[in-house]
């Protein structure tokens, strides 16, 4: 039991430090760029030095495709895979190791920085790339130089932030947050995949929730990703593992109990057309339709009916629905709100997920049978028949929750810990070692350590 916590407890004795509260860069999507390779010293990252983007980060994607394409034009390295757990592992201690040697320098909130011009802080900000890898130790000196920009967008990418290369006040702020803070959230992530039980496929995917993305893996590659909108803060998303099982082209909407006591009451009380303007009815324990205004709105008690949208454009799960059952009753699902897929802050949800070109990921769920190609999918939805079709063969799907990661080619990555959840965790973990520990030095309890 105690050996499960021995990577944890040792690093943390190097990331015990202050600093734990410092404030965090705002989660804005999925990056692959590697830091750059150290000439000396332990690195958190041991890549070579990678070419700029090609695509910048920083333009806005107008289409779901368009959107798509530059997700996964940013990395094909899976978030998640078999080796996930040691290589996180792996950078805990070379952050450890740099956090011995004093961690990177702050940079002042009020520093200025233009690209081709000399700045007072210009050498400080090398400094502290170099420290994290994102900046080769030759650059250690000079002006703003295209050089130090686009060390500036990998280090943005790698947070979650628009590689714009631009010092923007997001930007120093993730910089900003020590490394004893960047330790435990690596912890916390390899806490978090001890405990996962995941049966990994040739075909699977994977949401990470705090990085609003999501990955179709395929022979240990991502061949596509996504933005997707998770649960709001006071409404996370789960974590979970469960088996992709169809796909719901035209899907109805059965409302879950929670809102329908507590908005679907709501707009009645206030507009007794609501249920109609928004094409939903009210249904019985047998389904059967029932009188909207015989229905105690109040919203005292429990509702002891159903309400469901009917499928149409202005459907809430929109057109396409991806059955996953599980014990949380969630699933991934099209929006008729696709606009909110633009947004950098990507939690809005009630739960669920909420899938940017959601018919694409359809299309490659039913990839093993030709009748379901993209254009079927397409031509289904205009027809607006409600139609479930099986997958041929069970998908594994993983929501995780980690707001630090290491892909197989040594980029380090970071976000926020949006729920809070990180310190929750090692708390409880740290609880649990201490009293295992001191379990096993009394004689009527040793034999549970055993």
């Amino acid at each position: 039991m105690l050996m499960r916590h021995a990577v944890i407890v040792a690093v943390g004795l190097f990331a015990s430090g202050p600093a734990l509260a410092d404030t965090e860069s705002q989660t804005t999507g999925q990056a692959g760029i590697k830091p750059a390779t150290a000439a000396q010293g332990a690195t958190p990252a041991h890549a070579a030095p990678p070419k700029a983007a090609s695509t910048p980060v920083s333009t806005p994607a107008s289409t779901p495709e368009s959107r798509s394409a530059a997700a996964l034009a940013l990395s094909h390295e899976p978030t998640f895979d078999e080796g996930s757990a040691q290589r996180i592992r792996d950078a805990a201690l070379s952050y450890a190791d740099l956090a011995v040697r004093g961690g990177w320098p702050t940079i002042p909130t009020d520093a200025k920085f233009a690209l081709g011009t000399q700045g007072a802080h210009d050498e400080l900000l090398r400094q502290r790339l170099i420290m994290s890898g994102d900046l080769a130790h030759d650059k250690a000196s000079g002006a703003f130089d295209q050089n130090l920009g686009d060390a500036v967008k990998r280090f943005q990418a790698r947070h979650g932030l628009a590689a714009t290369g631009t010092m923007t006040p997001r930007t120093i702020a993730a910089m900003n947050v020590s490394v004893h803070k960047r330790i435990r959230q690596l912890e916390a992530s390899l806490e978090r995949l001890q405990h996962m039980n995941f049966a990994f496929g040739q075909r699977y995917v994977v949401v990470n929730i705090p990085a609003t993305f999501a990955e179709a893996i395929e022979n240990d590659v991502v061949v596509r990703r996504y933005r997707v909108i998770v649960g709001k803060t006071e409404k996370p998303s789960p974590t979970l593992t469960a088996d992709i099982t169809s796909v719901v082209l035209n899907p109805t909407w059965t409302v879950p109990a929670s809102i329908a006591k507590a908005e679907i009451s709501a707009h009645m009380r206030k507009d007794p057309s609501y249920l109609s303007r928004m094409h939903m009815e009210v249904l019985d324990a047998h389904d059967r339709p029932i009188d909207p205004h015989s229905v105690d709105w109040s919203g005292t008690h429990t509702p002891n009916f159903t309400v469901r949208q009917q499928n149409g454009t202005w459907n809430a799960l929109g057109a396409v629905k991806i059955d996953m059952p599980n014990s949380y009753s969630v699933y991934m699902h099209d929006t008729n709100m696709r606009n909110l897929f633009s947004n950098d802050y990507r939690f809005d949800s009630h739960g669920c997920s909420r899938v940017d070109n959601v018919r694409d990921l359809a299309a490659w769920l039913l990839k093993d049978q030709p009748q379901w190609s993209r254009a079927a999918i397409d031509a289904a939805i205009t027809g607006g028949q409600h139609q479930e079709v099986r997958v041929s063969r069970k998908i594994p799907v993983a929501w995780i929750y980690l707001t630090a990661w290491m892909t197989k080619d040594q980029t380090v990555q970071f976000r926020n810990d949006v729920y809070n959840q990180d310190e929750q965790l090692l708390e409880a973990t740290a609880e649990e070692a201490a009293f295992f520990s001191n379990a096993a030095n009394h004689p009527l309890s040793a034999h549970m350590v055993q």
